[in-house]
Protein backbone atom coordinates (compact mmCIF):
# COMPACT_ATOMS: atom_id res chain seq x y z
CA UNK A 1 0.00 0.00 0.00
CA UNK A 2 1.44 3.34 -1.05
CA UNK A 3 2.12 5.75 1.74
CA UNK A 4 0.13 8.98 1.67
CA UNK A 5 0.86 12.21 3.50
CA UNK A 6 -1.41 14.61 5.35
CA UNK A 7 -0.36 18.23 5.05
CA UNK A 8 -1.04 21.21 7.29
CA UNK A 9 -0.04 24.66 6.06
CA UNK A 10 0.81 26.78 9.10
CA UNK A 11 1.98 29.95 7.35
CA UNK A 12 2.06 31.01 3.72
CA UNK A 13 2.37 34.59 2.56
CA UNK A 14 1.63 33.51 -1.01
CA UNK A 15 -1.63 31.73 -0.12
CA UNK A 16 -2.69 34.13 2.64
CA UNK A 17 -2.66 31.44 5.33
CA UNK A 18 -1.75 32.12 8.96
CA UNK A 19 -2.99 29.64 11.56
CA UNK A 20 -1.67 31.76 14.42
CA UNK A 21 -2.19 29.88 17.71
CA UNK A 22 -3.47 26.32 17.21
CA UNK A 23 -3.26 22.70 18.38
CA UNK A 24 -3.57 19.42 16.47
CA UNK A 25 -3.33 15.76 17.47
CA UNK A 26 -2.88 12.46 15.65
CA UNK A 27 -6.59 12.10 14.89
CA UNK A 28 -6.58 15.46 13.12
CA UNK A 29 -4.15 13.96 10.60
CA UNK A 30 -6.15 10.78 10.11
CA UNK A 31 -3.86 8.68 12.31
CA UNK A 32 -4.90 6.24 15.03
CA UNK A 33 -5.55 8.09 18.28
CA UNK A 34 -2.79 6.16 20.06
CA UNK A 35 -0.05 7.47 17.75
CA UNK A 36 1.96 9.92 19.90
CA UNK A 37 1.69 13.09 17.84
CA UNK A 38 0.83 16.60 18.98
CA UNK A 39 1.67 20.00 17.50
CA UNK A 40 0.86 23.46 18.75
CA UNK A 41 1.92 27.00 17.98
CA UNK A 42 1.79 29.92 20.40
CA UNK A 43 2.48 33.61 19.91
CA UNK A 44 4.68 34.95 22.69
CA UNK A 45 4.02 38.21 24.51
CA UNK A 46 5.97 40.53 26.77
CA UNK A 47 9.39 42.12 26.54
CA UNK A 48 11.56 41.50 23.52
CA UNK A 49 9.80 38.24 22.64
CA UNK A 50 6.59 40.11 21.79
CA UNK A 51 5.32 38.66 18.52
CA UNK A 52 7.71 35.70 18.35
CA UNK A 53 6.11 32.37 17.55
CA UNK A 54 7.01 28.99 18.96
CA UNK A 55 6.03 25.59 17.52
CA UNK A 56 6.11 22.65 19.95
CA UNK A 57 6.11 19.34 18.08
CA UNK A 58 5.77 16.08 20.01
CA UNK A 59 6.45 12.86 18.12
CA UNK A 60 6.89 9.69 20.15
CA UNK A 61 8.74 10.53 23.36
CA UNK A 62 10.45 13.63 21.88
CA UNK A 63 9.19 17.19 22.06
CA UNK A 64 11.12 19.75 20.04
CA UNK A 65 10.44 23.49 20.12
CA UNK A 66 11.10 25.32 16.85
CA UNK A 67 11.14 29.11 16.39
CA UNK A 68 9.76 30.08 12.96
CA UNK A 69 10.34 33.75 13.79
CA UNK A 70 14.05 33.02 14.24
CA UNK A 71 15.02 31.17 11.09
CA UNK A 72 13.42 27.82 12.12
CA UNK A 73 16.05 27.42 14.84
CA UNK A 74 15.53 24.82 17.59
CA UNK A 75 15.03 26.29 21.05
CA UNK A 76 15.37 22.95 22.83
CA UNK A 77 14.29 19.32 22.79
CA UNK A 78 13.11 16.94 25.48
CA UNK A 79 13.14 13.17 25.34
CA UNK A 80 11.45 11.55 28.29
CA UNK A 81 12.57 13.67 31.23
CA UNK A 82 15.92 14.75 29.72
CA UNK A 83 16.22 18.25 28.23
CA UNK A 84 18.70 18.97 25.45
CA UNK A 85 19.62 22.62 25.21
CA UNK A 86 21.16 25.14 27.57
CA UNK A 87 20.37 27.99 29.94
CA UNK A 88 21.47 31.29 28.46
CA UNK A 89 21.30 34.59 30.30
CA UNK A 90 18.93 35.49 27.43
CA UNK A 91 15.63 34.04 28.66
CA UNK A 92 13.27 35.42 26.02
CA UNK A 93 12.73 34.14 22.50
CA UNK A 94 13.81 37.50 21.14
CA UNK A 95 11.99 38.78 18.07
CA UNK A 96 14.41 39.79 15.28
CA UNK A 97 12.85 43.23 15.29
CA UNK A 98 14.67 43.86 18.58
CA UNK A 99 18.08 42.71 17.30
CA UNK A 100 20.66 45.20 16.02
CA UNK A 101 23.40 42.95 14.69
CA UNK A 102 25.82 45.84 14.27
CA UNK A 103 25.70 46.74 17.98
CA UNK A 104 28.79 46.21 20.17
CA UNK A 105 31.17 45.97 17.23
CA UNK A 106 29.01 43.53 15.32
CA UNK A 107 28.08 41.31 18.30
CA UNK A 108 24.41 42.30 18.57
CA UNK A 109 23.51 38.77 17.39
CA UNK A 110 24.21 37.68 20.97
CA UNK A 111 21.14 39.59 22.22
CA UNK A 112 18.97 36.66 21.06
CA UNK A 113 21.35 33.73 21.51
CA UNK A 114 19.80 30.96 23.60
CA UNK A 115 18.86 28.14 21.23
CA UNK A 116 19.93 24.51 21.04
CA UNK A 117 20.44 24.80 17.28
CA UNK A 118 21.30 28.10 15.63
CA UNK A 119 22.00 28.39 11.92
CA UNK A 120 24.89 30.75 11.16
CA UNK A 121 25.24 32.04 7.63
CA UNK A 122 24.78 31.93 4.82
CA UNK A 123 26.43 34.83 3.04
CA UNK A 124 28.98 34.69 5.83
CA UNK A 125 29.49 33.16 9.28
CA UNK A 126 32.05 33.54 12.04
CA UNK A 127 33.44 36.40 14.08
CA UNK A 128 32.65 40.03 13.23
CA UNK A 129 35.11 42.22 11.36
CA UNK A 130 36.18 43.61 8.04
CA UNK A 131 36.72 41.47 4.96
CA UNK A 132 37.38 42.85 1.48
CA UNK A 133 35.91 46.22 2.31
CA UNK A 134 32.75 44.86 3.94
CA UNK A 135 31.91 44.81 7.66
CA UNK A 136 30.59 41.37 8.60
CA UNK A 137 28.54 41.01 11.78
CA UNK A 138 28.74 37.95 14.01
CA UNK A 139 27.46 34.73 12.41
CA UNK A 140 25.43 36.16 9.57
CA UNK A 141 21.78 37.05 9.19
CA UNK A 142 19.77 33.85 8.73
CA UNK A 143 18.93 33.20 12.40
CA UNK A 144 17.34 36.64 12.73
CA UNK A 145 15.09 36.21 9.71
CA UNK A 146 11.48 34.97 10.05
CA UNK A 147 10.43 31.97 7.98
CA UNK A 148 7.64 31.60 5.44
CA UNK A 149 5.92 28.60 3.78
CA UNK A 150 5.78 26.62 7.04
CA UNK A 151 4.17 23.24 6.49
CA UNK A 152 3.74 20.10 8.62
CA UNK A 153 3.68 16.77 6.76
CA UNK A 154 2.54 13.53 8.43
CA UNK A 155 2.88 10.15 6.76
CA UNK A 156 -0.33 8.13 7.04
CA UNK A 157 1.34 4.73 7.32
CA UNK A 158 3.84 3.37 9.86
CA UNK A 159 6.35 4.47 10.98
CA UNK A 160 4.31 7.76 10.78
CA UNK A 161 7.25 9.99 9.91
CA UNK A 162 6.63 13.70 10.57
CA UNK A 163 8.32 16.58 8.74
CA UNK A 164 8.22 20.29 9.61
CA UNK A 165 9.26 22.46 6.66
CA UNK A 166 9.93 26.15 6.26
CA UNK A 167 11.65 28.60 3.94
CA UNK A 168 13.98 31.41 5.00
CA UNK A 169 15.12 34.05 2.51
CA UNK A 170 18.46 35.84 2.63
CA UNK A 171 18.24 38.46 -0.08
CA UNK A 172 19.86 41.82 -0.58
CA UNK A 173 19.88 43.81 -3.81
CA UNK A 174 23.26 43.56 -5.56
CA UNK A 175 24.63 41.21 -2.88
CA UNK A 176 22.80 37.92 -2.46
CA UNK A 177 19.71 36.01 -3.57
CA UNK A 178 19.61 32.94 -1.33
CA UNK A 179 16.68 30.77 -0.30
CA UNK A 180 17.01 28.18 2.44
CA UNK A 181 14.49 25.34 2.53
CA UNK A 182 14.53 23.66 5.92
CA UNK A 183 13.15 20.27 6.89
CA UNK A 184 13.06 18.80 10.40
CA UNK A 185 12.09 15.12 10.62
CA UNK A 186 10.94 13.00 13.56
CA UNK A 187 9.70 9.41 13.75
CA UNK A 188 7.76 8.10 16.78
CA UNK A 189 10.03 5.09 17.32
CA UNK A 190 13.34 6.92 16.82
CA UNK A 191 15.61 8.90 19.20
CA UNK A 192 16.82 11.10 16.33
CA UNK A 193 15.98 14.57 15.05
CA UNK A 194 17.06 15.01 11.43
CA UNK A 195 17.71 18.42 9.90
CA UNK A 196 17.96 18.59 6.12
CA UNK A 197 18.52 22.03 4.61
CA UNK A 198 18.81 23.10 0.99
CA UNK A 199 20.48 26.42 0.15
CA UNK A 200 19.71 27.70 -3.35
CA UNK A 201 21.44 30.57 -5.10
CA UNK A 202 18.70 32.11 -7.24
CA UNK A 203 21.12 34.64 -8.71
CA UNK A 204 22.40 34.47 -12.27
CA UNK A 205 25.91 34.67 -10.85
CA UNK A 206 28.16 32.61 -8.63
CA UNK A 207 28.53 33.64 -5.00
CA UNK A 208 30.42 32.52 -1.93
CA UNK A 209 28.67 31.22 1.17
CA UNK A 210 29.42 29.94 4.66
CA UNK A 211 27.35 28.00 7.15
CA UNK A 212 27.83 26.79 10.72
CA UNK A 213 25.30 24.74 12.69
CA UNK A 214 25.85 26.21 16.15
CA UNK A 215 24.51 23.38 18.38
CA UNK A 216 24.63 24.10 22.12
CA UNK A 217 24.23 21.90 25.18
CA UNK A 218 24.30 22.42 28.93
CA UNK A 219 23.13 20.43 31.95
CA UNK A 220 22.25 17.62 32.46
CA UNK A 221 24.44 16.38 29.58
CA UNK A 222 27.18 18.85 30.47
CA UNK A 223 28.83 18.64 33.88
CA UNK A 224 32.11 17.84 35.58
CA UNK A 225 33.39 14.62 34.03
CA UNK A 226 31.43 14.92 30.79
CA UNK A 227 33.51 14.01 27.76
CA UNK A 228 33.57 14.55 24.02
CA UNK A 229 34.15 11.76 21.51
CA UNK A 230 34.63 12.74 17.86
CA UNK A 231 35.70 11.30 14.54
CA UNK A 232 38.55 13.51 13.42
CA UNK A 233 41.80 13.70 11.52
CA UNK A 234 43.17 16.71 13.34
CA UNK A 235 42.40 18.99 16.29
CA UNK A 236 43.97 22.42 16.74
CA UNK A 237 43.40 25.39 19.02
CA UNK A 238 41.51 28.39 17.71
CA UNK A 239 43.91 30.84 19.34
CA UNK A 240 46.72 31.06 21.90
CA UNK A 241 44.30 30.95 24.83
CA UNK A 242 42.75 27.71 23.58
CA UNK A 243 46.24 26.24 23.21
CA UNK A 244 46.60 26.42 27.01
CA UNK A 245 43.68 23.97 27.33
CA UNK A 246 44.64 21.64 24.52
CA UNK A 247 45.51 18.70 26.81
CA UNK A 248 41.95 18.62 28.13
CA UNK A 249 40.06 19.81 25.06
CA UNK A 250 37.67 16.83 25.18
CA UNK A 251 37.11 16.92 28.95
CA UNK A 252 34.55 19.08 30.75
CA UNK A 253 35.03 20.77 34.10
CA UNK A 254 32.51 22.09 36.59
CA UNK A 255 31.29 25.67 36.12
CA UNK A 256 34.32 27.93 36.58
CA UNK A 257 34.19 31.66 37.22
CA UNK A 258 36.10 33.80 34.72
CA UNK A 259 36.40 30.87 32.27
CA UNK A 260 36.91 32.57 28.94
CA UNK A 261 35.56 30.62 25.98
CA UNK A 262 37.95 28.04 24.51
CA UNK A 263 37.49 26.99 20.91
CA UNK A 264 39.01 24.04 19.07
CA UNK A 265 39.06 23.32 15.33
CA UNK A 266 38.60 19.75 14.12
CA UNK A 267 39.17 18.40 10.65
CA UNK A 268 36.42 15.80 10.46
CA UNK A 269 36.69 12.11 9.59
CA UNK A 270 33.75 10.34 7.98
CA UNK A 271 32.48 6.80 7.52
CA UNK A 272 31.73 5.05 4.23
CA UNK A 273 28.63 7.24 3.88
CA UNK A 274 30.62 10.44 4.46
CA UNK A 275 29.06 10.88 7.90
CA UNK A 276 31.11 12.31 10.78
CA UNK A 277 30.15 12.04 14.44
CA UNK A 278 30.54 13.85 17.74
CA UNK A 279 29.20 12.72 21.10
CA UNK A 280 29.00 14.65 24.35
CA UNK A 281 28.73 11.97 27.02
CA UNK A 282 27.26 12.96 30.38
CA UNK A 283 29.24 12.53 33.62
CA UNK A 284 27.13 9.46 34.50
CA UNK A 285 27.69 7.95 31.03
CA UNK A 286 23.95 7.31 31.00
CA UNK A 287 22.96 10.24 28.78
CA UNK A 288 24.45 11.98 25.78
CA UNK A 289 23.92 14.07 22.69
CA UNK A 290 25.22 12.72 19.39
CA UNK A 291 25.67 15.15 16.50
CA UNK A 292 26.17 13.47 13.12
CA UNK A 293 26.65 15.39 9.89
CA UNK A 294 27.39 14.94 6.20
CA UNK A 295 30.93 15.99 5.38
CA UNK A 296 30.45 16.77 1.69
CA UNK A 297 29.17 20.25 2.59
CA UNK A 298 30.10 20.39 6.32
CA UNK A 299 33.77 19.29 6.34
CA UNK A 300 34.93 20.80 9.65
CA UNK A 301 33.83 20.88 13.27
CA UNK A 302 34.15 23.64 15.87
CA UNK A 303 34.06 22.79 19.57
CA UNK A 304 33.11 25.78 21.73
CA UNK A 305 33.72 25.36 25.46
CA UNK A 306 32.12 28.09 27.56
CA UNK A 307 32.42 26.56 31.03
CA UNK A 308 31.59 29.71 32.95
CA UNK A 309 29.13 29.97 35.83
CA UNK A 310 25.49 28.93 35.20
CA UNK A 311 24.43 32.58 35.38
CA UNK A 312 26.86 33.43 32.56
CA UNK A 313 25.96 30.42 30.41
CA UNK A 314 27.53 27.01 31.13
CA UNK A 315 27.51 25.46 27.67
CA UNK A 316 29.42 23.51 25.04
CA UNK A 317 28.91 23.98 21.30
CA UNK A 318 29.27 21.12 18.80
CA UNK A 319 29.30 22.97 15.49
CA UNK A 320 29.71 21.32 12.08
CA UNK A 321 30.27 23.82 9.32
CA UNK A 322 31.59 24.78 5.95
CA UNK A 323 34.09 26.85 7.90
CA UNK A 324 35.54 27.53 11.32
CA UNK A 325 34.41 30.45 13.48
CA UNK A 326 37.08 32.91 12.31
CA UNK A 327 36.09 36.02 10.44
CA UNK A 328 35.82 35.24 6.75
CA UNK A 329 39.03 37.12 5.91
CA UNK A 330 41.04 34.41 7.69
CA UNK A 331 39.42 31.51 5.84
CA UNK A 332 40.15 32.17 2.18
CA UNK A 333 43.63 30.68 2.51
CA UNK A 334 42.15 27.67 4.34
CA UNK A 335 39.86 26.98 1.35
CA UNK A 336 36.88 27.29 3.70
CA UNK A 337 34.92 29.89 1.75
CA UNK A 338 33.09 27.70 -0.79
CA UNK A 339 31.31 28.86 -3.92
CA UNK A 340 27.71 28.21 -4.90
CA UNK A 341 27.05 28.69 -8.58
CA UNK A 342 24.15 30.65 -9.99
CA UNK A 343 20.93 28.54 -9.81
CA UNK A 344 22.84 25.85 -7.86
CA UNK A 345 21.71 24.23 -4.59
CA UNK A 346 23.77 22.94 -1.69
CA UNK A 347 22.43 20.36 0.76
CA UNK A 348 23.24 20.11 4.49
CA UNK A 349 22.40 17.23 6.79
CA UNK A 350 22.69 17.24 10.59
CA UNK A 351 21.25 14.56 12.86
CA UNK A 352 20.80 14.82 16.62
CA UNK A 353 20.74 11.64 18.66
CA UNK A 354 18.95 12.28 21.97
CA UNK A 355 20.49 9.49 24.03
CA UNK A 356 18.86 8.83 27.40
CA UNK A 357 20.33 5.53 28.57
CA UNK A 358 23.72 3.85 28.86
CA UNK A 359 23.00 1.36 26.08
CA UNK A 360 22.43 4.15 23.54
CA UNK A 361 25.49 6.06 24.72
CA UNK A 362 27.73 3.01 24.49
CA UNK A 363 26.43 2.24 20.98
CA UNK A 364 27.33 5.79 19.90
CA UNK A 365 30.82 5.47 21.39
CA UNK A 366 31.29 2.14 19.61
CA UNK A 367 30.23 3.70 16.29
CA UNK A 368 32.70 6.56 16.75
CA UNK A 369 35.50 4.15 17.63
CA UNK A 370 34.68 2.07 14.55
CA UNK A 371 34.78 5.09 12.24
CA UNK A 372 38.00 6.38 13.80
CA UNK A 373 39.60 2.94 13.51
CA UNK A 374 43.35 3.14 13.18
CA UNK A 375 43.31 6.71 11.88
CA UNK A 376 45.13 8.95 14.36
CA UNK A 377 43.59 12.26 15.36
CA UNK A 378 46.64 14.50 15.23
CA UNK A 379 46.83 17.19 17.90
CA UNK A 380 48.40 20.41 16.65
CA UNK A 381 49.75 22.74 19.32
CA UNK A 382 49.70 25.94 17.29
CA UNK A 383 46.50 27.78 16.33
CA UNK A 384 45.05 27.15 12.90
CA UNK A 385 45.21 30.89 12.23
CA UNK A 386 47.51 33.44 13.79
CA UNK A 387 45.10 36.24 14.71
CA UNK A 388 46.19 39.87 14.50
Amino acid sequence: MANTTATLTILSQRDGIDLSDFQRDAKDFGLPADVPLHVEQVTLVGGKQQGSRLIALTVGDITVRVIPTRGMGILDAVRGDVRFGWDSPVKEVVHPGFINQEASGGCGWLDGFNEMMVRCGYQWAGHPGEDRGEFLTLHGRIQNTPADDIVLEVDQQPPYRVRLRGRVDEKRFKFTNFELDTCLTLTPSSPYIEVQDTLTNLSSYDNTYQGIYHNNFGAPILGKGARLHVTGKKVAPFNDYAATGLDTWAQMSEPTAQFDEMVFNIESLGDEHDMAYALLESPSQGQGIEVAYKMDTLPVLTIWKNLDTPEQGYVVGIEPGTSYAYNRRHQWDLNLVPTIKGKESKHFYVRFGLLTNATEVHASKDQIAKVQGETPCVVETTPTVRLD
